[in-house]
């Protein structure tokens, strides 16, 4: 199942299920309040978005599939990346390399707040203060207050590189700021994903109609799986799961 967030008549965020590039709206109720419906009654997110779900579509456009209250990045899970900071960033002495390979603790961020995040067709944040900010495409994944995995998005983990490269401790610096991510458009429910391990993911970028760089990464390269990763994320850290602040923050138009 495919879920996404589009705008009722109030302007309100409303959860809705995707079908065929329609959408079959879920009255009074946000991505973020069925997955918390669903830790309160312990079913699926299919299960409980097919329940509450109209029959009729309409045609809307889709905003930020889902408000988090927190947002946390996992850095250093792909070889590729690794080297190419110890190579590139200037990071000295293999650091990132050691995070991903001999080190047994991941390295775990924090990104932002709803307030830092954008939804799909807004645009991204560039600090003032960079000179060299990059897209970081990566596969989102959307948990419970449990740790358990509920779906996946797409996000884009924007980063000031130029930052991060003077020194490794601006790392929060570079990572969070005024729309430094980008989420979206919709959830896939982790029923749906059969080998979330066996994706590839994409990034282009243009400029003024061309392609100034094109690129795409498999999450089979991935070091760490998804569990792991949440599992130290809430270790000492109670995560909630995704507020529901439909009436207090609006994304687009």
């Amino acid at each position: 199942m495919k879920l996404a967030q589009i705008r009722d008549s109030s302007g309100a965020l409303t959860a809705a299920i995707v079908e065929d590039g329609s959408y079959r709206p879920i009255p009074e109720h946000t991505v973020a309040s069925l997955i918390r419906k669903t830790e309160e009654q312990n079913r699926s997110l299919n299960e409980v978005a097919s329940e509450m779900t109209v029959r009729e579509t309409v045609s809307a456009r889709p905003a930020i599939p889902v408000t988090p209250s927190e947002v946390w990045g996992c850095g250093c899970t792909y070889a590729p990346s690794a080297e190419f900071r110890d190579g590139e960033l200037g990071a000295g002495e293999g650091m990132y390399g050691y995070v991903h390979n001999p080190a047994h603790r991941p390295e775990i961020f924090f990104k932002g707040t709803s307030r830092n995040c954008v939804g799909p067709g807004e645009a991204i944040g560039i600090r003032a203060d960079s000179k060299f900010t990059a897209p970081e495409p990566e596969l989102a994944v959307v948990i419970n207050s449990r740790g358990d995995i509920v779906g996946y998005t797409l996000g884009n983990d924007v980063s000031a590189w130029d930052i991060e490269r003077e020194n490794a401790l601006y790392l929060p610096q570079s990572k969070a700021y005024e729309a430094c991510c980008s989420l979206g458009p919709v959830i896939v429910t982790a029923e749906e994903i059969e080998n979330p391990y066996d994706l590839e993911l994409s990034c282009t970028i243009t400029r003024h109609g061309e392609t100034t760089f094109e690129g795409s990464a498999s999450t089979a390269l991935l070091r760490r799986k998804f569990e792991e990763l949440a599992e130290y994320l809430l270790r000492s850290n109670p995560v909630p799961a995704p507020a529901d602040l439909k009436s207090e923050i609006r994304y687009g138009s």
